[in-house]
C-alpha cells in the first residue's frame, strides 16, 4: 500500500499581499504561517502519526520554508523537486495583481482553459498535466512508502483532478479550499487486481485550533489513529464495483 500525503504551505506573503508570487515574487512565509508549520511540526512529532519514508518539496520559498520546518519532526531531509510548484506564472510572476491583469488580461480558466496565464506562463490544462505527470512519477518511484509532499494548494487540487479522474482539460465543477498547512491524505489500494487511490482525508487542520487558545493541545494524549473500526472500508455493494 502506497501512502501519499500532501501538506499546503503556511501562510506566505504571496497570500496577503496583491502580488504574483512564483519563484521571483516569492517571499516565504509570514509570522502567521511559521507559527501554523511550527504547529504542524509539534503535532507530527509528538503523535508520530505520519511514519513517513520520503519528504518532498516544491522548491517555491514558501513551501521549502514549510518543509524545513517539519522536517525534523519526520527525521527526513527535505528533498525540492521543481514539478510539485504551484502554477507557472511566466512574465507575470512578481508583478502586482492588477498590473498583471491589465498588461495579460485577467485569467479566466472557466472559460479559457488552455489560455496561459501569462506569456511563458502554464494555462490550466497544461497545470494538470505537469501535476498528473509529477505524482506519476512520484508515486511510482516511492511505490509501497509513505510520502509526504510540501506543496501548494493549486497542486493538491490537481491531485483530485488526476485521482479521480476528471477532465483536465476544464476546471473541476467542485471548488477546492485547502487551507495553509492542512493534511491531504490518500492511499493507493488493490484490490482483486484492479489498483485505485482512496481518499483518505482533507483539510485536516486541528494543529491549528489552539492558535490564540488559553491552552495548547496536549499532543502526546492524540491517538495516532482512531481506535475503532472508522479507518476500515465498507464492503462494497454491485453498484459500487
Amino acid at each position: 500500500m502506497t501512502n501519499l500525503y500532501l501538506i499546503r504551505h503556511g501562510e506566505a506573503w504571496g497570500n496577503v499581499k496583491p502580488i504574483l508570487a512564483g519563484m521571483r515574487g516569492d517571499e516565504g512565509l509570514t509570522p502567521r504561517g511559521i507559527a501554523q508549520a511550527e504547529r504542524l511540526r509539534d503535532r507530527l512529532a509528538a503523535t508520530g502519526e505520519i511514519a513517513a519514508d520520503v519528504l518532498i518539496a516544491s522548491d517555491l520559498p514558501r513551501a521549502r520554508q514549510t518543509a524545513e520546518i517539519i522536517a525534523p519532526a519526520l527525521k527526513l531531509p527535505v528533498q525540492l523537486d521543481p514539478e510539485v510548484q504551484e502554477l507557472n506564472l511566466g512574465e507575470a510572476d512578481g508583478m502586482q495583481n492588477g498590473d498583471a491583469w491589465a498588461k495579460f488580461g485577467f485569467p479566466d480558466f472557466e472559460t479559457q482553459p488552455l489560455r496561459p496565464i501569462a506569456p511563458g506562463g502554464e494555462s490550466w490544462g497544461s497545470f494538470m498535466l505537469r501535476v498528473a505527470a509529477a505524482f506519476t512519477r512520484i508515486t511510482r518511484t516511492h511505490e509501497g512508502k509513505t510520502i509526504v509532499v510540501v506543496c501548494h494548494g493549486g497542486v493538491i487540487d490537481g491531485t483530485f483532478v488526476h485521482f479521480f479522474q476528471m477532465p483536465s482539460h476544464v476546471l473541476p465543477a467542485a471548488e477546492f479550499f485547502t487551507h495553509n498547512t492542512s493534511i491531504t491524505h490518500w492511499q493507493r489500494h488493490t484490490r482483486e487486481g484492479r489498483t485505485n487511490w482512496r481518499l483518505v482525508k482533507y483539510n485536516d487542520t486541528l494543529h491549528l485550533r489552539d492558535i490564540g487558545a488559553r491552552e495548547s493541545i496536549r499532543w502526546k494524549d492524540v491517538a495516532p489513529v482512531p481506535e475503532d473500526s472508522a479507518g476500515q472500508p465498507a464492503a462494497p455493494i454491485p453498484t459500487e464495483e
